[in-house]
């Protein structure tokens, strides 16, 4: 392999790294005989001048194979997972997940912590008083077998490089990169041992791609790694520039998803997205012919209760407490501590609801982190928000506030209450779901 400072200057000066060779320096760095200073040389490098396709496959691939990969093949069923890119609201996991393993879909599901204004999956399952995310491998592949659905946290030997190279991207301001991003996603989601995969890459405030463009060039760069690692993926391109949902935290999204798994909210942006993927998981899973024979598939799930009786199981197997589930009101310390009121100035509709400045409140209540090693509040956040196109009257409640920060509640009314516009007319209604794309190219959003 070439000396590290010809790798970092080939990149410096905009040239190609041959594949065999930026997997040799990925896996010296993995071995600890390349120092940080060095990697984070080439990270800036790699962030400024891109990386060709052949040199996002090789980052990808030497990151996969830097630990242990997973092999499911032995057991039945076609393994699906589904993977969001971050955003405000976003508990559609955990409502997907029992979906589609109702349906006859394994579902072995590997995720990740909220940081900034977004918010994480592992997060959002451990408010469940008692809810495990630290599983064995071991005991992540027996419970595939058995139950067809697992929801955990990366591993040690999973990925291990990507957990370095990440952790060195958040200090050095080199995570907004398309192909740095591309490769740390495709890198834990091929380690699963997954058959399929569906990507929900979300674009718009509340998310990491703000334009549609990146959103767009991100979608096709996940989709082209999965493909050359022969597990077919789709992505949908979703809306974030407004929540999903009208619960932000942790427990409260997880009350949330709770409601929808009963069949509440099912006129919403937030199932809108739910059910699409569910029905491109399914069409990939074998459960169904089409992503649209899928989307009907999922809905008869929520209709009969097997999607919450599947959810109910994963909990209780987690070691979850399932009374929470049955009633969330009895989930310790979760009612909420104050109400923001809709302003006096308010015009008679809600216009808009900005993303990011929902999640940077939420952060504010304790339900997010600033970084890694931040604690969470559990049942912190927002419930029953307002949305846009939603009729309000002064002094009427906007908002509920979850928080153990009682002195700082005038802070957080006035932050959310400034996350809010109003106007005389409801806003026309936009679709969540705003396209799709496959190894074929862009189809539209209803496939």
């Amino acid at each position: 392999m070439p000396t590290p400072a010809s790798l970092i200057a080939a990149k410096r000066d905009g040239d190609a790294i041959a594949p065999s060779d930026l997997r040799g320096f990925i896996e010296a760095y993995t071995a600890g005989t390349v120092p940080d200073y060095q990697m984070s040389a080439f990270l800036m490098a790699a962030y400024l001048n891109g990386l060709t396709d052949p040199e996002a496959a090789a980052l990808t691939d030497a990151m996969l194979h830097s630990g242990t990969v997973l092999d499911l093949s032995d057991l039945p069923g076609t393994k699906v997972d589904k993977h969001s890119t971050g955003g405000v609201g976003d508990k559609v996991s955990l409502i997907l997940a029992p979906i589609v393993t109702a349906c006859g879909v394994p579902v072995p599901m590997v995720s990740g912590r909220g940081l900034g204004h977004t918010g994480g999956t592992l997060d959002k399952l451990e408010s469940i008083p008692g809810f495990r995310t630290d599983l064995s491998l071991d005991a992540y592949r027996r419970q595939i077998e058995e139950l067809g659905i697992v929801l955990i946290g990366q591993t040690d030997e999973m990925a291990p490089a990507d957990q370095k190279l990440y952790a060195l991207r958040d200090v050095t301001a080199t995570v907004e990169s398309i192909p740095l991003i591309a490769a740390s996603i495709m890198s834990k989601k091929l380690a699963e041992g997954i058959d399929a995969l569906v990507l929900d890459v979300k674009c718009g405030r509340g998310a990491f791609m703000k334009t549609e463009a990146e959103a767009r060039e991100l979608a096709e760069t996940l989709v082209r790694i999965g493909e050359e690692h022969d597990v077919p993926t789709r992505a949908l391109l979703t809306d974030m520039n407004v929540p999903l949902g009208r619960a932000v935290g942790n427990w409260p999204e997880v009350e949330e998803s709770i409601e929808c798994l009963r069949g509440e909210h099912a006129d919403t942006l937030l199932m809108e997205v739910v059910i699409a993927l569910a029905g491109e998981m399914l069409a990939l899973g074998g459960a169904a012919e089409t992503p649209e024979a899928g989307r009907a598939r999922a809905w008869e799930t929520v209709a009969d209760g097997r999607a919450l009786t599947t959810f109910r199981r994963l909990v209780e197997r987690q070691d979850g407490d399932v009374g929470v589930v049955d009633d969330p009101s009895s989930r310790p310390e979760s009612r909420p501590r104050a109400v923001v009121e809709v302003p006096d100035t308010a015009g008679p509709y809600v216009t808009d609801l900005d993303a990011l400045k929902v999640g940077q409140a939420a952060v504010a209540t304790g339900a997010g982190r600033q970084t890694k090693e931040d604690a969470v509040d559990p049942t912190a956040g927002f419930s029953a928000l307002r949305k846009p196109g939603d009729a309000v009257e002064p002094g009427g409640v906007l908002a509920r506030i979850h928080t153990k920060r009682t002195g700082d509640l005038d802070a957080l009314r006035e932050r959310l209450q400034a996350a809010y516009s109003f106007g005389d007319e409801p806003p026309e209604r936009t679709a969540a779901v705003r396209d799709r794309y496959t190894a074929d190219g862009w189809t539209g959003a209803s496939g």
